[in-house]
């Protein structure tokens, strides 16, 4: 079984037995536990689920376009064939002042690939999308919004705080996504991946989720190894990757569940 599938199904678990259920804003009840946290040594094995498909190329074009692209505009990742903020989009064509907005306003990545090749030993390599002037300026307030990073015996890891995680869709392609981005800044940058923790502030699993999750539950013991990704090894700056740059190898899954997202 793939580390990722161990720790993502035992919070599962954990919420479907002892979450609290209640209300949200998307008007779907939810369960829902505190402080969910999955670590993942990237040196050993790329986490992404196997007991159910996890689109892996869909999340890479999100990434890019958020931190490489550093856009905000919805149709720009139609034209990647990427549909995932379609509910989001407004009649701009944007998301508002949010996700890349955010990582161009200030220039966050280029500030942090500079101090993790000339200052390595600071305490301060801080990305946020969490802007309190822009939050009343964004379609869908950022859930993955910050990452914290560190550099150790030439490796790099990274923590990924998730104010509100949806269980069910989100947080599989939250952890794939950003376990590729450190793979690809620590190439970028001449180390190695180290460890990634992902951290969940509030991990639910709505109403019309529940079943599903069960039958995935039930596929526990058939889950398969982890697959290898692999990272173009000729690119040497982050702005030139695309997606075909990054790719899963031997990715089996024991086939999609499907559910509706909550807006």
């Amino acid at each position: 079984m793939s580390i990722a599938d161990q720790q993502y199904l035992d919070i599962i678990d954990r919420i479907l037995t002892n979450g609290v259920h209640g209300d949200n804003r998307t008007g779907i009840g939810a369960y829902k536990l505190p402080h969910q946290i999955m670590q993942f040594d990237l040196s050993q094995e790329f986490p992404i689920l196997t007991t159910k498909f996890v689109a892996f190329k869909t999340a890479v074009k999100e990434l890019l376009w958020i931190w490489q692209k550093q856009s905000n505009d919805v149709r720009l990742l139609q034209n990647m064939g990427v549909k995932v903020w379609n509910e989001w989009m407004r009649e701009d064509g944007t998301i508002g002042k949010a996700y890349g907005y955010q990582i161009a306003k200030y220039k966050q990545l280029d500030h942090l690939l500079d101090m993790i090749q000339h200052d390595p030993t600071s305490r301060r390599m801080i990305v946020t999308l969490w802007n309190i002037d822009d939050l009343s300026d964004m379609a869908l307030q950022p859930c993955a919004y910050e990452t914290l990073w560190d550099v150790g015996a030439g490796k790099l890891n990274c923590m990924l705080i998730q104010r509100s995680g949806d269980m069910g869709l989100g947080v599989p392609f939250n952890t794939a996504q950003y376990a590729a981005l450190v793979h690809m800044i620590a190439q970028v940058t001449g180390l190695q991946p180290g460890l990634f923790t992902h951290v969940i502030n509030n991990a639910h699993i709505y109403d019309n989720h529940v079943d599903v999750l069960e039958e995935q539950l039930k596929r526990r013991d058939k889950a398969l190894p982890a697959p290898s990704i692999w990272v173009n090894p000729d690119i040497h700056n982050f702005y030139d990757f695309t997606a075909d740059d990054i790719r899963l190898e031997g990715y089996e899954h024991l086939g999609k569940l499907s559910m509706e997202v909550a807006v």
